[in-house]
């Protein structure tokens, strides 16, 4: 049987007001995941050597953030198929956050991306195929 709760909670925040600690809506929540995904994106495509793709990335970043993302050095890539896949599955990641943001410029981008690294994945399978 259902009894109600007839006591005040234990939990008390001291002093506490909704002004004494920040809050973030869900549209500033969405631009922070959609900025790192991107972030984690340029990464990879500097990793590639990927430099057109790179500028279009660090450019969303940059508006995102309102600063320039830190680049890392380009680095000769080993396993270039690896390095596909993470970016594709970065891009998809980006992409379905620019679709619920609604942001429009950053999902086509996205899809672009996915489209470029899927297509360097079906090409590295044909060579090793060959």
């Amino acid at each position: 049987m259902y009894e109600p709760i007839r006591t005040k909670p234990v939990v008390h925040r001291m002093g506490a007001t909704p002004a004494d600690y920040p809050h973030s809506s869900r549209a500033e929540a969405l631009d922070i995941q959609l900025a790192g995904h991107l972030a984690a994106l340029l990464a990879v495509t500097d990793e590639l050597g990927l430099d057109e793709g790179a500028a279009e990335i660090a450019a969303q970043v940059a508006r995102l953030r309102g600063a320039q993302p830190a680049r890392a050095p380009r680095h000769s890539a080993e396993d270039a198929a690896a390095l596909h896949q993470r970016a594709h599955d970065l891009a998809a990641r980006a992409l379905l956050v620019a679709a619920s943001r609604a942001d429009t410029t950053v999902a086509i981008l996205a899809a672009e991306r996915m489209d470029a690294h899927a297509a360097a994945l079906t090409s590295s399978d044909l060579a090793g195929a060959l």
